[in-house]
């Protein structure tokens, strides 16, 4: 068994206060025994209000949360996948970007989000999120104490061609850090995280945004362990039933992985699908 910390947030427009939030968890999934520690996407910064929100985004070398967690992962000797941060790229534009980073305080991997939620829901909330970030183009994988590390970020999950992807490439474990609407959670959440997990024969951990946020948005939590076979191990709640910030573990065995792949080896059974065709 090895074990894994998620960290639930309700991740406000300080960074300095959200870097101490995940510094101290750092402390407290090393305490707990955990390998690694979990984050949401935009663990750094949630600011809806982007005139404001620019002014805290920074590049990679100066941004204050990454600096504070290498430096936290390193003291305390744990890997930490921060879900995502708002990251100024060398030209100028934004990437939602998550860090994998390892028990020396090192970056091991990058990933900036692929797919960006460009969405009006019904309920009247209106999401642009390519009018700041620019998308990814990279599938990811590393090697971390938990298996192959696969990446993704909240709306990715919609995806499944790149779950497909990370699942032959052999991955153990993905991340799904999220900062899903309260609308698109109570449709969808458990469904499509459930359904990624199987496809790749992977578990899946979704470390999520809860809650009100001081910008006005509210999120729907639920921070998620899925097993490779789609059974939930771990669900912190969300607002909707009491679940709250704070941190969770949950124990994965890896001879669930194999397990699983031998029972239903739907990786290996997989067929190029040819091109569709009008009866």
């Amino acid at each position: 068994m090895t074990r894994a910390a998620l960290l639930q947030m309700t991740t406000g427009i300080d960074p300095q206060a959200n870097a101490a939030t995940i510094a101290n968890a750092v402390a407290e999934a090393r305490a707990g025994g955990a390998a690694m520690l979990f984050t949401p996407e935009m663990s750094g910064l949630l600011d809806r209000k982007r005139e404001r929100g620019k002014l805290s985004i920074r590049s990679e070398a100066d941004d204050v949360v990454l600096a504070a967690v290498r430096a936290a992962a390193q003291r305390e000797g744990i890997w930490v996948h921060i879900g995502s941060l708002a990251i100024e790229r060398e030209d100028g534009k934004w990437a939602n970007r998550a860090f994998v980073i390892d028990d020396e305080g090192e970056i091991r991997a990058r990933y900036d989000k692929m797919h960006m939620f460009d969405v009006d829901l019904a309920t009247g909330e209106s999401w642009r999120e390519s009018n700041a970030y620019t998308a990814g183009d990279e599938v990811l994988m590393v090697e971390t104490p938990l298996g192959r590390l696969g990446l993704a970020i909240c709306y990715d999950v919609r995806f499944p061609a790149l779950f497909e992807a990370l699942g032959r490439a052999g991955c153990d474990v993905i991340a799904v850090p999220a900062a899903f609407t309260v609308p698109t959670g109570k449709a969808h959440w458990h469904l499509l995280q459930r359904a990624r997990a199987v496809e790749a024969s992977a578990f899946v951990l979704s470390a999520a945004q809860v809650g009100i946020h001081e910008d006005g948005r509210e999120t729907y939590g639920h921070s998620l362990a899925v097993d490779p076979w789609g059974e939930v191990l771990l669900d912190m709640g969300g607002a909707d039933d009491g679940g709250s910030a704070g941190l969770a573990f949950v124990d994965l065995d890896p001879e669930r992985i194999a397990a699983v792949r031998a029972q239903l080896p739907s990786l290996a059974n997989r067929r190029a699908i040819p091109a569709w065709r009008s009866a």
